[in-house]
């Protein structure tokens, strides 16, 4: 009876070893080119490109199998600069995801720093990627279609697939004592995809914008505006609440894909941090952008893509700001060395007129670059990027 006792007492251990398998990858991106740009600032620019298609990273994921279809699952993303080794996202170690979590036979739930839903069900069809990357972000990544804000202290649901229909949601906890709302983010978003057709929607809405949603890096400031860089909209930085309504859609034939992207971008009730609120200016800052994009595969290694983005600034009550409108054109080819190593070249080209946030006359501001001097603004790289 006793060696029945011990036997079993030697077994359990290595049954529950071999019922928890887990594993954990390691994986990064390293993209690095050049770029010319014909006006930066009122002169011509010649620069390294880091991250042109996509942001610089390494990461580790991983997974533990926790029996009947339920999984541990976490996920550790860092976010740098190839050209000088130093951190992105204001020097975060896992500036662009940091999170650990449940998968179940109901999805997933998760806690961290994470994406919202218009990133997870919105950017996912905008242009960008293989032909367009970061450059073709609209104004400022003022939608965060580009994927440049991320969500700190959030819980983060995201659903199984369901026949092509998945939905999800985020929500940030504030962390301000008596104020269940100061710093609060939430978003929620929907997607389909079925043969051809891809459809996405979403909702996102933070309050104290400048400090919630713009200000979570390690280098933000807690009193001072976290948007004073970025005139497309810093001068809307006492807002008390963004909010973004975005849907995209896009439907492929062979090797075509065509696409359409809708945002809706309102900063409300201007003047609520009236520290930040130098121009006076009350009511609400609305922005509508419009995306047409298209790509085709013309080899089986080698992808043509082009896109074109109307944003419009609405007037702002108490001021000279808004009646803003910004137009830009993307051309963008890209040939496969290998599954994991590319090279690309794009060009790209703003035009801006009206008055910017600050009330001064707009000035074209591709993503990435240094704004132009005048309302135009041409631009080109070539680069190389690789995967692993």
């Amino acid at each position: 009876m006793k060696k029945s006792w011990l036997a079993a007492a030697c077994v359990i251990p290595f049954a529950s070893a071999a019922h928890a398998q887990s594993s954990v990858t390691l994986y990064g991106l390293i993209d690095v080119g050049l770029v010319y740009a014909n006006n930066a600032g009122g002169a011509k620019q010649y620069a390294m490109a880091v991250g042109a298609l996509n942001g610089n990273r390494w990461g580790l994921t991983g997974a533990e199998d926790l029996g009947d279809g339920y999984k541990a699952i976490f996920k550790l993303e860092n976010g740098f600069s190839v050209a000088t080794g130093a951190l992105g996202q204001g020097g975060a170690e896992f500036g662009r995801q940091a999170f650990v979590g449940l998968s179940g036979p109901f999805g997933t739930m998760t806690l961290g720093r994470q994406y919202d839903s218009v990133v997870d069900y919105v950017g996912v069809l905008k242009a960008g990627g293989d032909t367009a990357g970061g450059y073709a972000n609209h104004p400022a990544d003022l939608d965060n279609t580009g994927n440049n804000y991320r969500v700190n202290n959030a819980l983060k649901y995201a659903s199984r697939d369901y026949k092509g229909f998945r939905f999800g949601g985020v929500f940030s906890l504030g962390g301000v004592a008596g104020n269940f709302q100061q710093n609060r983010v939430y978003s929620l978003g929907a997607g389909y995809k079925q043969g051809p057709l891809a459809l996405g929607v979403a909702y996102l809405n933070a309050r104290n914008p400048n400090f919630s949603y713009y200000g979570n890096n390690p280098t933000s400031s807690t009193t001072a505006s976290n948007m004073s860089s970025i005139p497309v909209y810093s001068g809307y930085a006492s807002a008390q609440t963004l909010q973004t309504i975005a849907a995209a859609a896009a439907y492929t034939i062979g090797t075509a894909t065509a696409g359409v992207v809708y945002s809706n971008v309102q900063f409300l009730n201007l003047g609520a941090t009236a520290s930040l609120n130098p121009g006076g200016y009350s009511g609400n800052a609305v922005f509508n952008t419009v995306e047409l994009n298209f790509r085709v595969w013309v080899a089986p290694d080698f992808l043509i893509g082009t896109s074109y983005a109307y944003t419009r600034g609405a007037q702002v009550s108490g001021g000279a700001a808004g009646g803003v409108t910004y137009n830009q054109l993307n051309l963008g080819v890209d040939y496969y060395l290998s599954k994991r190593t590319d090279i690309y070249a794009v060009v790209f080209g703003q035009h801006a007129s009206g008055k910017d946030s600050t009330g001064k006359d707009a000035r074209a501001a591709i993503y990435g670059l240094t704004a132009s001097s005048n309302g135009t603004q041409i631009a080109a790289t070539v680069g190389l990027r690789h995967k692993f």
